[in-house]
Formats: structure tokens, C-alpha cells, sequence
């Protein structure tokens, strides 16, 4: 009999890529707006350690890797996969904590956009990688005004960070087989993140609802959706997840103004259309 790790791998393989994809972005912003209400209780450094150390150890259960020659002669890749995991996720919470959620994902999609283009050879789709980034240009004015300039900045570094994951991760899934790669870099980036959050750890103890909060954090923000994307990046291009994954905008913004309450101004909706039409490019 087949154990509940290899019987999860199976499903999870039959699923198409692209809906692998699509499953695991609405995972992540239903997680993203339960993160939000935690800043105030532990920041977003430590929601992160937390989010990451809870998915870390129920990969390790899951997917139970080994730590083989093959780990170690591929160390600093799986060292720079982690750094590069945590960065992104930190770099993301910061956004959110002063952005509305769709607006920060879509400057986020700096990142993804560049990959495609570079991985581009069709002249039309250099077109809807122009009206993607055009529309990210019109949010641009509000600056400053409506959208905090750290927030802002943080999500294009989300964005930069996001851009290299897709790269690193075809790497790593060459390196090493299965999923082993994708929970031992979410190890590192557990241990990567430990500094910026132990000050609030604590409170972490004290409450059973804010660590129930956190499993379920870190079921849907990170522990479904990286092994659905790890999983779906074995079969797909980058360029090909970089465009299906610019759903993600349009999922946020929904997600946010439902349960955030978030507003979006004419100039977020119109750059968010941008970026969510280049997949119809792709028919």
C-alpha cells in the first residue's frame, strides 16, 4: 500500500499544471487576507517565520526528504532558493500591511512579466507584456497620494524576488528529484527569517486561536500553493506559469475588496485589467 505522502503526490500529479496554478492563486491571497489581520499581533516578519516554519514542517511530513550527496553537492542552490523564498514573502507582507492587496500583487507582477518577456519569442506577446506593464505605469501618479511609497517599494522588490523564484525553482527541480528541493528550501528560509521575527514570537504561545490562525495561514499560503506551483513548474515553462499566473491580480482584488474591504480606485481597476488580460494573448 502506497503511504498518504505518495497517494497526495499522485493526485496532486494528475491535476492539469494550469489548474495547479490557478488553485494555488486563490490559496494564496485567501491566505494573504488572513495574514493581514496578524500584523498587528506579530508583524509581518514574524507571520512569515511563522507561516514558513509551520509549511516547512508539514512538507518534511508530507514529502519527507532526504538529505542525501545529492542535497549536499546542490547546498548553495537550495540555500539561495531559500533566501530567495523568504524574500519574496517578507517583501510581500510589508506591501499589504500598507497597500490594498490587489494593488501591491499587481506592482508585484514586475517580476513575472520581466521572466516572460524575456523568455518571449512571439512578437504579441511582447504586446500584452507592454499593456501589463502600462497598466502598472498608471498607478504611478498615486504614489506618494493614495499608495505609500514603502508599500510601493516593497512589492516590487516581492516582484524582483518573485521573478527569480520562477527561475531558481526550474533549477532546483532539475537538481533534485521529487518535491525534496521545495521543503528543504523552505527550511532555510525558516532559518533565514528567525532573526527578523524572534521578538514576537511569544505571543505565539499565548494565544491558541492566533496559532490556529497561523496552521491555517501557512496551509493556504504556502504549504498548498508552493507544492502546487513546484509541482506544475516541472511541466511547465517559466514563461508559460509567468503568464497564467497573472490571474493573480484580479483574484486579489476580488479577495480584498470581499473580505479586506479594500477600495480600489479607477487607476488600480484599469491597471489591474491590464495585467489580467495578457493571458487571453495566450488562446
Amino acid at each position: 500500500m502506497q503511504s498518504p505522502a505518495r497517494q497526495f503526490s499522485h493526485l496532486v500529479s494528475a491535476i492539469p499544471p494550469p489548474v495547479q496554478v490557478i488553485i494555488a492563486i486563490l490559496s494564496i491571497q485567501l491566505g494573504a487576507a488572513i495574514a493581514i489581520n496578524l500584523f498587528s499581533l506579530i508583524g509581518p516578519a514574524g507571520t512569515v517565520f511563522c507561516r514558513l516554519a509551520i509549511s516547512a514542517i508539514l512538507l518534511c511530513v508530507m514529502i519527507r526528504p532526504k538529505f542525501d550527496k545529492n542535497v549536499r553537492e546542490n547546498i548553495s542552490l537550495l540555500l539561495l532558493y531559500g533566501v530567495v523564498l523568504a524574500l519574496m514573502n517578507w517583501c510581500f507582507y510589508e506591501a499589504i500591511a500598507r497597500i490594498p492587496l490587489g494593488i501591491a500583487v499587481t506592482i508585484e507582477f514586475m517580476g513575472p512579466l520581466l521572466v516572460a518577456a524575456i523568455s518571449s519569442r512571439r512578437r504579441l506577446e511582447f504586446l500584452w507584456i507592454a499593456i501589463a506593464l502600462f497598466g502598472i505605469l498608471i498607478l504611478t501618479p498615486n504614489i506618494g497620494d493614495e499608495l505609500d511609497p514603502i508599500g510601493v517599494m516593497f512589492a516590487i522588490c516581492a516582484g524582483t524576488a518573485w521573478g527569480g523564484f520562477i527561475l531558481i525553482s526550474k533549477k532546483v527541480n532539475q537538481a533534485l528529484p521529487g518535491s525534496d528541493g521545495l521543503a528543504i528550501g523552505m527550511i532555510f528560509a525558516s532559518i533565514f527569517m528567525f532573526p527578523f521575527a524572534a521578538g514576537n514570537l511569544a505571543l505565539v504561545f499565548e494565544s491558541i486561536g492566533l496559532f490556529g490562525n497561523l496552521i491555517l495561514l501557512a496551509i493556504l499560503s504556502t504549504t498548498i500553493p508552493f507544492y502546487l506551483e513546484f509541482s506544475a513548474l516541472k511541466k511547465m515553462t517559466p514563461q508559460a506559469y509567468g503568464v497564467l499566473i497573472t490571474l493573480e491580480p484580479a483574484a486579489a482584488a476580488v479577495i480584498g475588496v470581499i473580505a479586506l474591504g479594500d477600495v480600489l480606485g479607477i487607476d488600480g481597476l484599469i491597471a489591474i485589467v491590464c495585467v489580467t488580460l495578457q493571458p487571453l494573448a495566450q488562446r
